[in-house]
């Protein structure tokens, strides 16, 4: 059975290395290029969300997926859509909802950063303007309550934007599991490898 981890907006498939290098199981982890797997196409969420359930649908049986921040909401939105599909579900860091104010300070400020700020993130800097654009309605406020695998949780207790929407989803899907990471921010794969590899390890 594939665990497919899925990467945030400001990595790529790489930042998953060191978490991996942790784990007992490792044949059977898969790490896709959220920028790869659009096939040239623009990079908005709808064919995002289109290119993922393609890479997902592609294993004939159940899958593991873990997704951290956009990672997340794509593993998330997945889920729901194809609940046959996916046996566990690991949300990192995973917002329930859009922050619109966030999100315009966040577009606000890539206007000033020079192209190469986005040298080694997942898209570039015009990629990355579409994609937070095109996700400014996204709310499953209402629907993760049908999600029906079982869930895991995880925020760092650093995460300050996130852990409120963390403990959302730990009340409101049914089966769902909360873990605080300690002494941990948003990039819990880069910034705690070892742990989230342990936590990872013992929910399987």
């Amino acid at each position: 059975m594939k665990f497919i981890f899925v990467h945030g907006t400001g990595h790529t498939a790489a930042s998953w290395e060191e978490t991996i290098s942790y784990m007992k199981n490792k044949q059977d982890i898969v790490c896709p290029d959220l920028s790869a797997i659009l096939n040239g196409k623009e990079a908005s969420y709808p064919n995002l969300c289109s290119a993922f359930a393609e890479y997902c649908n592609q294993f004939e049986e159940q899958i593991h997926l873990c997704g951290l921040s956009l990672g997340g909401v794509l593993a998330l939105d997945y889920s729901l859509k194809f609940p046959e599909k996916v046996k566990l579900l690991v949300l990192i860091g995973t917002p329930h909802k859009i922050p619109k104010f966030m999100l315009f300070v966040q577009n606000v400020i890539f206007r000033f950063f020079p192209k190469s700020m986005f040298d080694g993130m997942a898209f570039d800097k015009n990629a990355t303007s579409v994609l937070t654009n095109s996700m400014r309605e996204l709310d499953f406020t209402d629907k993760v309550k049908m999600v029906q695998c079982p869930t895991l949780v995880l925020c760092g207790e650093k995460d300050s934007a996130n852990k409120k929407s963390a403990y959302y989803l730990a009340e409101n899907i049914p089966h769902a599991e909360l873990k605080v990471i300690k002494n941990t921010g948003h990039i819990v794969n880069e910034e705690n490898p070892k742990d989230l590899a342990e936590i990872l390890d013992s929910w399987r």
